[in-house]
């Protein structure tokens, strides 16, 4: 199978250009690593200085080789890099590698960086860079990098794609259990994007899993392509994304758009795809090497040995922070435990398996091990027991894992409390062999709560949904042109037409209309300013809530209209219940974003959110619901009768419609609260602002 990164990242011959034997320079390290890596098709260094260099004949220019290499990697500095750029491109190469900065000083106008973006983009030219650190395709031993590397042999499990150079080579070369198939740092991505490395890395058919270590998405088209790729083929993706920020929320109408800030839409995408998120370089290896080295667990929770009390307890405090679930044990396994155990030792998961030592000590190990993987609720295991002097392991608790593992067929790890290190090679053939050595609780349990979820992930229905095209859908778009910002009662009148229940109301210009408009609704109801402009009607002391008669209604609206003029609406009262929040924002890279939290007036202060790609089902929203810190509110607390959260769950999934049908015109959309009761949920007050454009 072809691949349009082929020339560049599985090349038939390779140019260094600026070849060098100049120590630890970029030229010299370049030519270095291909030989290191094994790459056995023609490699033509190119420096008029030298004769040969590292046993190869060295050419004086590209017009000199003997052929028109596919790749060519430049070791020259920013100076000359622009006339080489050209003479390559002369000569036809297939693609580059450029690792320098592309900056000079006193730089002209266009600067060099535009300049040689232009005369690749005319060239058509994959171009891995600039300002990186190169690639390693260990599995077809082309190591385009020119920096100190350890050895990596193939074949890997692990394709790694980084936006960080250091990001890249942090991980790969500082630890003997990540096996490499394909690391890309892919620097300011001139012309080459990390999604099309990604699309790459899927056909590789060592790969079990791939890193992302992101910092944007250049591509956000393609990059939901190649994770739907991924979602196919069955292979886990596990993203570092860093820049977390709220700078699209700066400018925000809404509350909804205000708590949604860039970072929410990766959540968003990366649930939708199943892309399994961790927070630093340390989880994020130990979360690679998992997926990589281990088989995905079924259903259950986790078990885990320990010889220690305190460390026990701490796996407890650590687990409940993670939300990883530990397997509850049977009463077949606790009994089977208590006849193998001291008599002081409890039989429950976590396990502390140890107390008295003495000869019969690894065997209650391995027996406890064993006996709590086989249990039906055990999902995974682990040993979780301290490095032994200078860092390295005993080899009785690698006999643990294999005599569990072969016993229950389970995933299990040995897991230190403390970073040990990869250089132990007892450590670097466990892992290998699918007994993982890792170190570190806390990012084990990030691992082990990734692997559960992207476990479930697969499990469950798409989240997609099909959109339809409601008859009242260009109407809408025509009214939200140019970033009109629709009143209270025209955006619940568009939510309306779209099939959403929305609290009944009227608009009034005066108390006898006001009064008029209650006796139509009902008492009690509730009266809200209708000024044009107040979109944040609360903090105005716009809103009386919970009118019972004409006498408090009349005194509301003579306070109301004395300070926010005489417009008002006059709303029904919806049935008691707990108060959610739905919006969507246009995200400029990915489009609409669904916001789905706590609501109110607090809604901004408790931060309580989640975050959907539209149209998506509600299945897919209860999901998402469920990870909502306050979720129980849902439930009912304290003896309250809980509400109606499917209900809940179908309205935003039609709610998800409207805001995918209106892409194209809407910039935020804001219902809060959607208040849910016992039978339903009504929208009682909402916002929907136009997009603006860029």
């Amino acid at each position: 199978m072809t691949h349009r990164l082929d020339p560049l990242l599985r090349p038939r011959s390779v140019a260094v250009v600026g070849a060098s034997a100049r120590a630890d320079s970029l030229g010299e390290w370049s030519l270095k690593n291909l030989l290191k890596g094994g790459f056995e098709r023609p490699i033509y260094p190119v420096n008029p200085r030298y004769e040969k260099l590292q046993g190869l004949r060295c050419f004086r220019s590209l017009a000199d080789l003997p052929a028109v290499p596919d790749l060519v990697v430049f070791g020259v500095g920013d100076q000359r890099i622009e006339a080489v750029l050209s003479e390559a491109i002369d000569i036809g190469i297939g693609a580059a590698v450029i690792m320098s900065t592309l900056v000079l000083d006193n730089d002209t106008t266009p600067n060099l960086r535009a300049r040689v973006l232009e005369k690749i983009r005319a060239a058509g030219l994959p171009v891995c860079g600039s300002n990186g650190m190169g690639f390693y395709n260990v599995r077809d031993r082309v190591w385009a990098c020119g920096f100190d590397s350890r050895l990596h042999e193939p074949p890997g499990a692990i394709s790694l794609i980084s936006h960080s150079g250091a990001g890249m080579s942090g991980l790969i070369d500082c630890d003997e259990r990540l096996r490499i198939n394909l690391a890309v740092s892919t620097g300011d991505e001139l012309s080459v994007t990390m999604d099309e490395y990604l699309d790459f890395a899927l056909d590789l058919p060592e790969t079990r899993v791939v890193g992302l270590f992101m910092e944007t998405a250049r591509n956000p088209r393609g990059l939901r392509a190649a994770l739907e790729k991924a979602v196919a083929r069955r292979i886990p993706i596990v993203a570092l994304k860093v820049g977390r920020t709220a700078e699209s929320a700066r400018l925000a109408v809404s509350h909804s758009g205000a708590l949604a800030g860039d970072d929410g839409t990766y959540d968003a995408l990366f649930d939708r795809y199943g892309v399994q998120r961790v927070s630093d370089l340390d989880e994020l290896a130990t979360t690679l090497i998992m997926f990589a080295e281990m088989p995905l667990p079924a259903a259950g929770g986790l078990v885990t040995l320990h010889d220690s009390g305190g460390e026990r307890q701490l796996l407890v405090d650590l687990a409940d922070r993670a939300r990883v679930p530990l397997a509850r044990l049977s009463d077949d396994t606790v009994g089977a435990l208590e006849k193998v155990l001291d008599p002081e030792l409890p039989a429950i998961n976590p396990l502390d398996a140890w107390s008295r030592g003495g000869p019969d000590a690894r065997r209650q190990m391995t027996d406890s091990l064993v006996l709590m993987l086989a249990d039906p609720a055990a999902a995974m295991g682990a040993a979780v027991l301290d490095r032994a002097p200078d860092g390295r392991i005993y080899g009785s608790y690698v006999e643990y894992l294999r005599n569990a593992h072969a016993a229950t067929g389970k995933p299990v790890a040995l897991v230190a409390s403390r970073q040990g290190t990869g250089s132990d090679e007892r450590v670097a053939e466990s892992t290998r062999a699918g007994l993982p050595v890792l170190d570190g609780v806390s990012a084990f349990l990030t691992g082990v709560k990734a692997m559960f979820s992207y476990r479930d992930f697969l499990a469950t229905e798409p989240a997609a949904a099909d959109a339809g095209t409601p008859d009242c859908l260009p109407f809408w778009k025509q009214r939200l042109q140019g970033g009109a910002i629709l009143s209270e009662q025209e955006s619940l009148a568009l939510l309306g037409d779209f099939g959403l229940a929305t609290i009944a109301s009227a608009l009034v210009g005066d108390v006898d209309e006001a009064l008029a408009a209650a006796e139509r609704l009902g008492y009690p109801v509730a009266l809200k300013t209708a000024r044009s402009g107040a979109w944040h009607k609360t903090e105005l002391g716009g809103v009386a809530l919970g009118l019972h008669d004409d006498a408090a209604l009349r005194s509301a609206y003579e306070d109301m209209s004395a300070r926010l003029g005489h417009a008002a609406l006059i709303a029904a009262m919806a049935e008691p219940g707990a108060e959610m929040l739905l919006g969507a924002r246009r995200d400029a890279q990915f489009g609409p974003v669904v916001i789905i939290g706590i609501g109110g007036a607090h809604a901004e202060l408790l931060e309580d959110v989640v975050f959907l790609l539209p149209p998506f089902t509600a299945e897919h929203a209860r999901r998402r619901v469920d990870r909502l810190k306050l979720r129980g509110l849902l439930d009912g607390p304290r003896g309250q009768e809980p509400v109606n959260t499917e209900a809940f769950c179908q309205f935003a999934a039609a709610f998800s419609q409207v805001a995918y049908c209106l892409r194209d015109v809407v910039q935020e959309i804001d219902i809060n609260p959607v208040v849910v009761g016992k039978t339903g949920c009504v929208a009682v007050d909402a916002l929907i602002a136009g997009y603006r454009g860029s």
